[in-house]
């Protein structure tokens, strides 16, 4: 929104999609250049393979994938080998379409010769992963988890993780795959636009319960039945950031391609969803990351055949107001000249551990509004 057109700047530019605008000379962009590139499911797979052939121990947390259709053959030979090797692995893949969102065109299979080997697949290419077949489950359900990451600053490489996220659940109970199950989306497949047209899905008004809850709610049943809470959010961090770090060489080639050192040019910052699964052991499994994660604080009711009207989602308001709110308070150009501060934690790299550091930040004098703590990683 421009009221007095385009001749005044603004402080923060919010775009809906992607950085699109050459015509921006100071103040600061919600996206960074080649956001949307860079966590494709095909880009995202090179560059966590390239980090696990580095450091296999350290990025155990994203599944085995191959690259459809350059890879299918090397596909088939590695499938073919471990199964000689090991008879008793009986696995099942999943295929995503590279630029599939909402569950588009993801299906599962048994075997590669079942990779449905249509013109579709040239012209779309997609990444095969080995799927998680034993996820926590609550109430019977597999469920994921969306938290949202705040990258704040390429150089240094500033990080931010709001401390409660969402939690979306499948409607039909989870069974292990089998040839009879493989198509039931409702069962196996976490997303929301698919779940909400299942006649199982419910809108709750509490965060508790539903088919979508927050991630904090989850924390609490967990915790209560004596889980490690602590170490669950130690590795849920240690995966953003390890994560982060994989795509920010491909990032800073297209951040100093149209924002090159020494011109004048906005700061980026930018909100992004990652989307983990939790195993029964708790281990979280990164599933993919979303460069425009819905902000949506609403859900489409049908008042009679044909007939919508938006109603207020209580779950998503409440975590998504906030990740919203603290992302301005954040990037807000005129936080130095507050007096009021908060203490943030963020997990800081000593001696090749995490440790926990506090780091200051300015917020808007006499709020009283309930402020979200996050983490983040602040390297130099």
């Amino acid at each position: 929104q421009f009221p007095f057109g385009r001749r005044l700047p603004c402080d923060i530019y919010w775009h809906g999609v992607s950085f699109h605008d050459n015509n921006i000379f100071s103040g600061q962009v919600n996206k960074f250049p080649g956001m949307m590139e860079t966590v494709r499911k095909i880009t995202l797979s090179r560059a966590m393979r390239t980090m696990q052939d580095l450091f296999p121990l350290e990025y155990n947390f994203y599944p085995r994938s191959w690259i459809l259709p350059e890879e299918l053959s090397l596909f088939v030979a590695e499938v073919r080998m471990i199964k000689d090797s090991n008879p008793s692995w009986k696995p099942t893949f999943i295929v995503k379409p590279d630029g599939g969102c909402q569950g588009d065109g993801i299906y599962l299979i048994k075997d590669p010769s079942d990779i449905r080997l249509t013109g579709s697949i040239q012209s779309r290419p997609a990444v095969v992963q080995e799927y998680i077949c034993k996820p926590l489950l609550m109430d019977k359900l597999k469920f994921d988890i969306r938290l949202y990451v705040l990258l704040k600053s390429l150089e240094p490489l500033e990080i931010y993780i709001a401390k409660d996220g969402l939690s979306r659940f499948c409607t039909e109970p989870y069974q292990e795959p089998t040839l009879k199950n493989l198509h039931q989306v409702f069962m196996h497949l976490t997303n929301y636009s698919l779940n909400i047209h299942s006649g199982n899905f419910i809108h709750s008004d509490s965060v508790n319960t539903g088919s979508k809850r927050t991630f904090s709610s989850i924390l609490c049943r967990l915790s209560s039945r004596g889980a490690d809470v602590k170490k669950l959010w130690s590795d849920i961090i240690s995966l953003v950031i390890k994560t982060i770090i994989a795509l920010t060489p491909e990032l800073k080639v297209y951040y100093q391609s149209d924002i090159p050192a020494g011109k004048p040019g906005p700061t980026c910052f930018q909100i992004l969803g990652f989307d983990i699964l939790l195993l029964k052991n708790l281990k979280p499994v990164l599933l993919e990351v979303n460069a425009n994660p819905s902000m949506r604080i609403e859900h489409e009711q049908e008042l009679s055949p044909g007939v919508f009207e938006n109603v207020p989602s209580p779950v998503d308001e409440e975590v998504k107001v906030a990740v919203i709110r603290d992302t301005l308070r954040l990037v807000d150009p005129q936080k130095k000249k507050r007096k009021d501060t908060q203490c943030l934690l963020y997990p800081g790299i000593a001696d090749g551990k995490l440790q926990l550091k506090p780091v200051k930040i300015q917020v808007k004098s006499g709020m009283k509004d309930k402020q979200h703590k996050h983490h983040s990683l602040k390297l130099s």
